[in-house]
């Protein structure tokens, strides 16, 4: 095991964790040089596209995101440090011998109001056919309570899954003013680089505006047990019904383990994220164009 077992009892009680450390200096360093590369590369983008979701303010001279999709998939660095780190043996003490990667995105949250991410839950994105899902997100600066840290209920994985829908559209975001949220019982989860969150699909989380003068770079992972199987209509995670491609998905998204062809059924909350904002390309459109309430 990488984690001690208080660690692990902490995690399934309270539905988070924060682990420091997670990566070495040597990766920490080429990880930041590749994040300026992309940065580079956002300076000829002038709008939202299959890569860079842009900040307002972005320009050619000073190039602003929000978020870098799928590092994983242009980068190979991305994907090969999950298991040339602690990444991949904090996944298995967490979720099993076989796991799934189900995306990746790196938040390069701007500093002077880099957007915030209204309070959710993952779950309600892409519920599975269990909830033996998380999410890990890897800071590459230091977090602290101005440049818009990760904020966390405690053992609101154990609750209901509150309604993401604003109108009878699916908004991607919870009503703050819902009787089951409570936002003075957050926590707010601040580190130096290289620390990592982890927080359960269930658990309620979101962020604040980056009001430094600092990046906030977080590079989010998200995973499930192979036995955990996303529901059809929960997200673009099943990219085709061919079989063939089907299977070959699967088999690229394998972090550890095998792939699971029996679906683990539990008893869990389900409701499909449907009908979808006028834009849905990420959570930070459907929460604008979904009409989301801010919290913050």
């Amino acid at each position: 095991m990488v984690l001690p077992k208080d660690d692990v009892k902490f995690y399934n009680d309270q539905g988070y964790l924060l682990v420091e450390e997670v990566i070495s200096e040597s990766q920490h360093k080429e990880m930041l040089y590749l994040v300026k590369d992309f940065f580079e590369k956002a300076k000829m983008v002038k709008e939202n596209d299959n890569i860079f979701d842009l900040e307002d303010g972005h320009s050619s001279d000073n190039p602003r995101l929000k978020r870098i999709k799928q590092p994983h998939q242009h980068s190979q660095f991305f994907w090969d440090i999950i298991k040339e780190s602690k990444i991949e043996g904090i996944l298995k003490d967490l979720l099993g011998d076989n796991v799934s990667l189900k995306t990746s995105k790196l938040n390069t949250k701007a500093p002077g109001g880099g957007a915030a991410v209204e309070w959710h839950q993952d779950w309600a994105f892409y519920p599975h056919t269990n909830d033996n899902v998380l999410a890990l997100g890897l800071m590459l600066n230091d977090v602290d309570i101005d440049n818009g840290p990760l904020m966390v209920i405690p053992e609101s994985h154990k609750g209901p899954v509150l309604s993401h829908f604003n109108d009878g559209v699916f908004c991607g975001a919870i009503d703050p003013d819902d009787s089951d949220f409570d936002m003075n019982k957050a926590v707010t989860l601040t580190g130096k680089a290289r620390s990592m969150t982890i927080h359960h699909a269930r658990t309620l989380h979101g962020s604040s505006p980056n009001n430094s003068d600092r990046d906030r770079l977080v590079l989010f992972y998200e995973c499930n047990s192979a036995d955990a199987w996303p529901l059809v209509g929960a997200g673009a995670y099943m990219k085709s019904t061919n079989p063939v491609q089907l299977c070959n998905q699967l088999e690229n998204q394998m972090v550890c383990g095998k792939v699971s062809y029996q679906p683990r059924m539990e008893k869990v909350p389900v409701t499909i994220p449907l009908p979808p904002a006028p834009d849905y390309g990420s959570i930070f459109t459907s929460q604008k164009t979904g009409g989301a309430k801010s919290a913050f």
